[in-house]
């Protein structure tokens, strides 16, 4: 989770400044709060996420031991495939969150029948991902959603506009379930190469390869 720290900084004589401190990891807040302390100048300590929520130190201090038992910081890459001659579309799904300090990344793929192109299969992936983001337990936080369809982005953030009627119900169905767990969602088109995961795993879907797996991995990775 990212937090940023407001306080008061008040000097000789009766000066009183307000400042804020940049977006950084909640980690750390412990030891920035001791050090700015430490000045015996820092006043009306107030730190704020990403949702907007506030809390004093003594609250903040609380909740930091709640953050280590949930998931965090979720970024989910998804694709989309259709295959034309069987009418079958294959979606993929790769979710990377943390957990206190450890590092997970949980991946799916599904074959779906009954949609009509690439670009409805583009909308199941990303509604499917909501699902799981869902099963994972994320309610009110920030999720940065990757992938390659352009078109499908651009009309989901409302620079494009979506004549379609069936993509319409998809935006609609997408846009319900992001609001009804109080996701903040930020959208980024991203190269195709950097989205092969999901790729893959939509392309193991239409050719009947069930993948769900889900991983401990090395912060770094």
């Amino acid at each position: 989770m990212k937090v940023k720290v407001k306080f008061t900084y008040k000097t000789e004589p009766k000066i009183v400044i307000p400042m804020e401190s940049n977006w950084f990891n909640q980690e750390i807040v412990g030891k920035f709060l001791s050090d700015l302390q430490h000045t015996g100048r820092a006043h009306d300590i107030i730190i704020m996420d990403e949702m907007e929520r506030e809390w004093n130190q003594k609250q903040f201090t609380k909740l930091q031991k709640k953050l280590d038992e949930e998931p965090t910081e979720p970024v989910v890459y998804f694709d989309g495939g259709y295959n034309r001659d069987v009418r079958k579309a294959g979606i993929g799904i790769v979710i990377y969150y943390k957990k206190g300090s450890t590092a997970y990344r949980d991946r799916m793929n599904v074959l779906l029948e009954e949609l009509e192109n690439n670009n409805e299969a583009e909308y199941a992936a990303l509604y499917n991902s909501l699902l799981l983001i869902e099963e994972i337990g994320f309610k009110h936080v920030p999720v940065l959603f990757k992938g390659d369809a352009q078109g499908v982005i651009k009309q989901l953030e409302g620079e494009w506009p979506c004549y379609e009627e069936t993509l319409n119900k998809w935006l609609d169905r997408i846009e319900k379930k992001i609001n009804m767990l109080g996701l903040k969602s930020k959208f980024e088109i991203i190269p195709r190469k950097e989205n092969k995961e999901a790729d893959m795993l939509a392309t193991q879907a239409l050719e009947y390869k069930n993948i769900r797996s889900h991983t401990e991995i090395n912060a770094e990775s």
